[in-house]
């Protein structure tokens, strides 16, 4: 079961975008999963988009707008991109299914080796692994979001961090030590 962040307390509907960013800073950056996000982060390099897709098909055509737009973007003006949408995709299944879209549109725009697509979703769940495994929690996120992120941003991260599984076993220690209660506390306010 998903753990969900509760929404915003002066808000009568959550704020995708606000929720998002509170994650990325308390559990992205704030529990270190991903080393080198802080650094985009904090330079403002990271654009955020809400998605008003409510098909995969419009999800698709935006995927590719942002793609392109990312591809034709100084890289210090936009490192990354967030695409969240939180109308489209909320199965994971589906959403799991709809990843192989985005791979192909990476393809079909001739960004293989330039730019990918990595995925986080409230209900993200690893193959064998139990359903109520904290470890699902890396790549749990406050709603449906691909990220775009550039080849070159990547293996510059892995070459000054080599071994990423050492990343991964972190995380998992981290995650195991928080549990779900701690990861509840992490989000209340």
């Amino acid at each position: 079961m998903t753990d969900p962040l509760p929404p915003s307390p002066d808000a009568t509907a959550p704020d995708p975008i606000a929720l998002t960013r509170r994650w990325i800073e308390r559990a992205v950056i704030g529990l270190n999963l991903c080393p080198f996000a802080k650094a985009v982060y904090v330079r403002e390099q990271v654009r955020f988009v809400l998605s008003d897709a409510t098909t995969p098909e419009a999800l698709l055509e935006q995927l590719a707008e942002e793609l392109v737009l990312l591809r034709d973007t100084d890289p210090g003006q936009i490192d990354t991109t967030l695409i969240v949408h939180p109308d489209v995709l909320t199965d994971f299944l589906d959403y799991n299914d709809f990843l192989d879209n985005a791979d192909a549109a990476v393809e079909a725009l001739d960004l293989q080796g330039v730019l990918q697509v990595a995925s986080f979703h409230p209900d993200y769940q690893f193959a064998g692994a139990a359903a109520d495994d904290i470890s699902h929690y890396t790549n749990r996120s406050p709603y449906p979001t691909l990220h775009l992120l550039r080849e070159d941003s990547v293996e510059r991260a892995v070459a000054a961090f080599p071994d990423p599984d050492v990343i991964v076993e972190r995380n998992l220690q981290t995650l195991d030590r928080l549990g779900h209660a701690g990861w509840r506390k992490l989000f209340a306010d």
